[in-house]
C-alpha cells in the first residue's frame, strides 16, 4: 500500500513538473532568416561633403526568440560580403579587395548577440559581437520590433525585425588606407530582416 502511493505521488510530481515546464519551453521560439527579404544597408561619408550607401543581400541565420523573457533570445546572423554592392562596379570591386572586406580571405561578416533586452516602446537594444575582416567587436543595434506573426506564402509564420547602428572603421582596422577626411570612420548600417518558422 504505502509502495503504491509513493509510486502516485511521484507521478504526480512528475505531471505537476511538466505540466509547470511546458509554458516555460512554448515561450522561445527558432526563427529563420529569410534571405530573400532581409539585407543589411550601410552608410558613409566622402570626404566630409557627400553620403555613399551601399548594401548587402547575401544574409542567413537564425533567431531564436522568447517574448516573455526577451533576455534568453539571441542572434545569430551571417553575411555574404560578396553580395556588397553601391551601384559602381568598379567601386564594388575595390570594396572586395584586400584594402576593404579583402573577401577571398574573410568571405562572411559575422554577428552574435550577447545581450537582448527591452527598451521601451515596442523596442528592443541588441548587442553582440560583429566579426569583419578578421576583426571581432562588440557593436550595439537599436531595434524595432518583433513584429506581430501573420501567415505568410506556403502556410509559414512569418515576423520581421528592423534594426540601426553605427560602428567605428578604426576600430575594426577596416581600410585604414583611407582615413577621414577621405573617407568617413563612422559607418551607419540597418539591418531589415524576414524570419520565419
Amino acid at each position: 500500500m504505502k509502495a503504491l502511493h509513493f509510486a502516485t505521488t511521484a507521478a504526480a510530481m512528475l505531471l505537476a513538473a511538466s505540466l509547470s515546464a511546458a509554458p516555460l519551453a512554448a515561450q522561445a521560439s527558432t526563427w529563420t532568416i529569410d534571405s530573400a527579404h532581409s539585407g543589411v544597408g550601410f552608410q558613409i561619408k566622402h570626404l566630409g561633403v557627400s553620403t555613399v550607401r551601399g548594401s548587402f543581400s547575401g544574409v542567413n541565420g537564425t533567431v531564436v526568440w522568447d517574448d516573455k523573457n526577451p533576455a534568453s533570445s539571441h542572434v545569430d546572423a551571417v553575411i555574404d560580403a560578396k553580395t556588397v554592392s553601391t551601384g559602381q562596379e568598379k567601386r564594388d570591386e575595390h570594396l572586395k579587395s584586400p584594402d576593404f572586406f579583402d573577401v577571398d580571405k574573410y568571405p562572411t561578416l559575422k554577428f552574435h548577440s550577447t545581450s537582448v533586452k527591452h527598451a521601451g516602446d515596442g523596442k528592443l537594444q541588441i548587442i553582440g559581437d560583429l566579426t569583419l575582416g578578421g576583426q571581432t567587436k562588440p557593436v550595439t543595434l537599436d531595434v524595432d520590433g518583433p513584429a506581430a506573426p501573420q501567415k505568410g506564402m506556403g502556410g509559414k509564420t512569418v515576423s520581421g525585425f528592423s534594426a540601426t547602428g553605427t560602428l567605428s572603421r578604426a576600430a575594426f582596422n577596416f581600410g585604414q588606407k583611407y582615413a577621414p577626411p577621405m573617407l568617413g570612420d563612422d559607418v551607419k548600417f540597418t539591418i531589415d530582416l524576414e524570419v520565419g518558422k
